[in-house]
């Protein structure tokens, strides 16, 4: 039969442990024991740090995002609209519906000095 010991913490300490003990495992040996073999199977020391948290993680990516956003916002209103704009103009210049347009094809080919006009 196994034995019991007596190990020596602070009070708040012991009290923190009974309540992560009671929600996670049936009895305090088990707790004690599943944190030992966490830290022994996956290699880890309980002083390492972990590197930034999912908060800080998620705040980054918050700002970045927003910071997308606003290139965005602004490719929109300086670049997209006044191309759309250029390209819109061109349309309407080579809509052959224009007569003006249809007058200078005409002329163009009837022109007999351009190179095109022999092929």
């Amino acid at each position: 039969m196994n034995g019991y010991t007596n190990i020596t913490i602070k009070k708040k300490t012991a009290e923190r442990f009974r309540e992560f003990s009671k929600m996670h495992f049936n009895t305090n040996t088990e707790a004690l024991s599943g944190m030992l073999d966490f830290f022994y199977f996956n290699e880890i020391s309980p002083k390492e740090n972990f590197g930034p948290t999912g908060r800080r993680i998620e705040n980054s990516l918050k700002k970045r995002i927003n910071a997308v956003i606003a290139i965005m916002k602004d490719v929109e209103k300086n670049k997209a609209n006044p191309t759309l704009a250029i390209l819109e103009s061109l349309i309407e210049a080579t809509d052959p519906k224009n007569k003006n347009l249809h007058q200078k094809k005409r002329d163009y080919e009837e022109d007999d000095t351009h190179p095109d006009f022999y092929k």
